[in-house]
């Protein structure tokens, strides 16, 4: 759903992305810096409870996802390895954030049920991005999907924020709508590259042009 506006939120960062190229800083370091942050926050800002804070100072690092990918491509620098090392990063700094979430509930938001939805919804979101990675290695475009890593963002950091202000309820709620969405998006991905191999015919008629 949400990368649907990757294209207008790139226009909206690219002056950063060419003040960050003209002063010399390479999208790697982008990479790297925002990844570490990212992990060093999720893993103490949230499991102490302190959770509104964490998601704004994880806004601020989350953002440079889209910076260094732009950046590649603006400065024509655009590497097979930049993309691995963007992705793997990305794995890493998803699983501190629901790691941080899971010991925050199992901790201070005293909610065992939510612990156990937090670390359901981690390992269906890393296998999501692993049926997406599985299948292009075997040949098969693998796009769609009821929630992508915008979404789960979106919704997990949501459901902190508000947990922050005094809303209970909202980051269980999160992490429940997050582990059945993830089932449901790895089922559906899992579904595509069965058609594609059993049903190649098909899948080619279904394929957007």
């Amino acid at each position: 759903m949400l990368e649907r506006l990757r294209s207008r939120w790139t226009r909206i960062i690219l002056p950063l992305c060419r003040l960050l190229l003209r002063i010399g800083i390479k999208p790697d370091w982008v990479t790297w810096v925002g990844t570490i942050a990212t992990v060093v926050v999720s893993l103490v800002f949230l499991p102490q409870g302190w959770l509104w804070q964490g998601v704004l100072v994880l806004l601020l690092f989350i953002f440079s996802d889209s910076l260094d990918g732009t950046m590649a491509r603006e400065s024509g620098r655009s590497s097979t390895w930049g993309a691995f090392l963007d992705s793997t990063l990305d794995r890493i700094a998803d699983g501190a954030i629901f790691a941080g979430l899971a010991l925050y509930l199992a901790g201070p938001g005293e909610s065992l049920l939510g612990c156990g939805l937090a670390v359901v919804a981690l390992v269906f979101g890393q296998v999501t991005s692993y049926t997406k990675a599985r299948g292009e290695s075997l040949g098969i475009p693998v796009n769609g999907g009821l929630a992508g890593r915008a979404d789960r963002l979106l919704v997990s950091l949501l459901g902190t924020l508000l947990t922050g202000l005094g809303v209970w309820w909202a980051l269980p709620v999160a992490m429940g709508l997050l582990a059945a969405a993830g089932a449901i998006t790895v089922g559906q991905r899992m579904h595509i590259v069965h058609r594609a191999i059993h049903d190649p015919d098909q899948s080619a008629v279904d394929e957007p042009r």
